[in-house]
């Protein structure tokens, strides 16, 4: 008991009790701070995804959804959601950095602003991966219209190698403005990507040779062979009734339809009848 009073009469009790009086009004400006800037944050949050839910901006993240990449990983983008939340932890981040200021704790501070600093870069990151993925995949619309209606085969594959070639790129500039070291990434993405092309393009053009030399072989006889005349190829005299990106067609006198490949008519002399 004498052991007990003698602690309380002592110098430590009232150092602890000092400190605790003069921390107390700090922790609870700090907590009062972060209540504020919780209370704020959603306020804020809340009334801008309002405004843009009106204003329709979800209408760019249902564009994203219809992307082939988008929809099979099963994600649903709104972007008024997406932008309320980033403003909500952006103004949270904010308060949070006040109130590490008021509790004199400069390690915690220093991180939270680093964070603090980095959420523009964040967001302009964000905006390069939206846009781009959009203007990706309408060059992959525009490529696969294109080569469809050259007659050019495989357009679809051709059109989506096209679309993840500047996808990764998209993704590898947006880590890039987000403070994300890419050299050693990109480097051998890059070397990834230049060995698939390579490969894809000699199979590809070993496989579609006899294709390729159809579709060369239908401006060769532009304006040369027409729909309705007579014409004799291969000893097979009919008149011509189609001439499409890889076939001529011919009806003999029988009534028989006879299809030559537009190559075909490279190799052999062709009899115009008049």
């Amino acid at each position: 008991m004498n052991k007990l009073f003698l602690f309380l009469d002592s110098g430590i009790l009232r150092e602890m009790l000092s400190n605790f009086i003069d921390a107390f009004p700090k922790v609870f400006g700090a907590i009062l701070i972060a209540l504020i800037g919780l209370v704020i944050s959603r306020i804020f949050s809340s009334s801008i995804k309002k405004v843009l839910t009106k204003i329709n901006i979800d209408k760019i993240g249902e564009k994203l959804n219809e992307i082939d990449i988008v929809a099979k990983s099963k994600m649903n983008i709104k972007i008024s959601a997406i932008v309320s939340k980033v403003v909500y932890y952006f103004l949270l981040l904010f308060f949070f950095v006040a109130a590490a200021d008021t509790l004199d704790m400069p390690a915690v501070s220093n991180l939270v602003s680093d964070i603090f600093n980095l959420v523009p870069n964040i967001i302009v990151a964000g905006i390069i991966l939206i846009v781009g993925t959009l203007l990706a995949d309408l060059l992959r619309a525009l490529a696969q219209s294109t080569l469809e209606s050259l007659g050019i085969p495989s357009a679809r594959m051709i059109s989506s190698l096209v679309f993840y070639f500047l996808f990764i790129n998209i993704i590898i500039s947006a880590l890039s403005q987000a403070k994300v070291d890419t050299d050693f990434l990109a480097q051998n993405i890059h070397l990834l990507i230049g060995g698939i092309v390579l490969a894809f393009a000699i199979g590809y053009g070993l496989a579609s040779k006899n294709t390729m030399a159809n579709f060369l072989a239908s401006f060769y006889i532009k304006n040369k062979v027409n729909i309705g005349q007579t014409i004799t190829l291969d000893d097979l005299k009919g008149k011509v009734t189609e001439i499409d990106k890889s076939t001529l067609t011919i009806v003999q006198e029988s009534g028989e339809k006879v299809l030559f490949p537009l190559s075909r008519l490279n190799q052999t002399n062709i009899i115009i009848h008049n």
